[in-house]
């Protein structure tokens, strides 16, 4: 589920926000891009996505308390141990000031309505109980989001991998299911652009989630949207790469072009294995 996700991100990066015509003549899902203006993000690199979604996952297999404080803690390790792009700006800036958890949970406004706790939450969605999915995700999105927005669109987007791993239905019907748990219109099909709410990343995936049957048609579906690509891509492949209706077809340039560092692609499988033992 890691390593599809980052290569979710990944992929997207190269496209996010970017123009329309860019867009339309590279998103063959045939190799990485590089991205016409972020060009401190390089082809294969993952963003602060995926960062933040090992954060959440470190925590998960290692058994710790499930709380703010080790939440916070844990990002702000994630960032020190290798710093890179993708982040909001401020936030970007706050977490290379602070030096632990308990100086970001002191400084931080989580009043956001964004997309970054939705984007980190597809972990939470192995876990066994709907009602832990819920609160675990409700748990971490308030760190940095503490809004009914923030909040709903993260345990949407865990609900999302929950739906898959346990096979509860068709792939289809998703967003039909997830709106019986968390408040929302998720059911509605999303049209047009992705801009930075939460709420818009999430229902982009569900979107593509229920009409494509392969994750490399899902990959381009998702960044055929345009706008905030990488975090509707980050989203729909965690839980796709869940589903056994989904055919597991992601081309060996993506899979391999993935960047290997300490916390690449190798140290993503890995992690893989212990949450999914």
């Amino acid at each position: 589920m890691l390593v599809e996700l980052a290569i979710g991100d990944a992929y997207g990066a190269g496209f996010e926000y970017a123009p329309t015509e860019f867009l339309l003549a590279n998103n063959t899902a045939r190799g990485y891009v590089q991205h016409p203006t972020h060009l401190g993000v390089r082809p294969g690199a993952y963003t602060d996505d995926t960062q933040m979604t090992i954060a959440v996952a470190e925590l998960l297999v290692f058994g710790e308390p499930w709380t703010a404080q080790r939440l916070a803690e844990n990002f702000v390790r994630a960032f020190h141990r290798d710093p890179r792009e993708g982040y909001a700006s401020g936030f970007h800036r706050l977490l290379g000031e602070v030096s632990d958890g308990a100086e970001l949970l002191r400084r931080i406004r989580p009043d956001s309505d964004k997309s970054g706790a939705a984007m980190r939450s597809g972990p939470i969605g192995l876990l066994p109980e709907l009602a832990e999915v819920l609160r675990h995700a409700e748990v971490q999105a308030r760190v940095t989001h503490d809004t009914p927005a923030g909040v709903a669109s993260a345990q949407a987007a865990a609900l999302a991998v929950h739906y898959c791993h346990f096979d509860l239905g068709p792939v289809a019907e998703i967003g039909a299911w997830i709106t019986r748990h968390v408040p929302g219109d998720w059911s509605v099909p999303w049209r047009g652009k992705v801009g930075s709410k939460g709420a818009m990343s999430v229902r982009a995936a569900l979107t593509a989630l229920a009409a494509n049957t392969g994750l490399t048609e899902l990959l381009r579906a998702c960044v055929a949207f345009t706008g905030d690509v990488d975090t509707v891509a980050t989203i729909a492949l965690a839980a796709a790469s869940r589903s056994a209706q989904y055919a597991h077809d992601l081309p060996s340039e993506l899979v391999h072009g993935l960047e290997d560092g300490d916390y690449g692609r190798n140290y993503l499988a890995q992690l893989d294995k212990q949450l999914l033992p």
